[in-house]
């Protein structure tokens, strides 16, 4: 199993939840995030005075599912979160090793 982590600005959270949704993804957990990267932030103007904005608002979503969905799930995440300018984001994935579903006992896949 796999977990997929993508950080993502906020207004493509619809279009991900959809393309993921129709990529067979079944379910997501979502945070609200505030981070940066390359571009370290920027600066705005608030009555006159010049500030510097370094931590942007983000949206973390985690779904773990089995090897043979990472491909499809991936590229769904990238082309709907995709705008073209700094700040798009990120995918990260990482190796689970287990997984149990609280109510049922299910483990592994089955858990997921």
């Amino acid at each position: 199993m796999k977990k997929v982590e993508a950080i993502i600005k906020p207004f493509k959270l619809d279009e991900v939840k959809e393309a993921l949704q129709e990529a067979g993804v079944q379910g997501i957990t979502v945070t609200e995030a505030k981070g940066f990267g390359r571009q370290k932030g920027h600066t705005e103007l608030y009555r006159g005075a010049e500030y510097v904005v370094d931590f942007l608002p983000k949206v973390k979503i985690e779904v773990v599912m089995s090897d043979d969905m990472v491909e499809k799930a991936v590229e769904a995440i990238r082309k709907a979160a995709q705008t073209g300018r700094i700040g798009d984001g990120k995918i990260f994935i990482s190796n689970i090793e287990g997984a149990i579903r609280i109510r049922t006992g299910e483990t592994g896949t089955d858990a997921v």
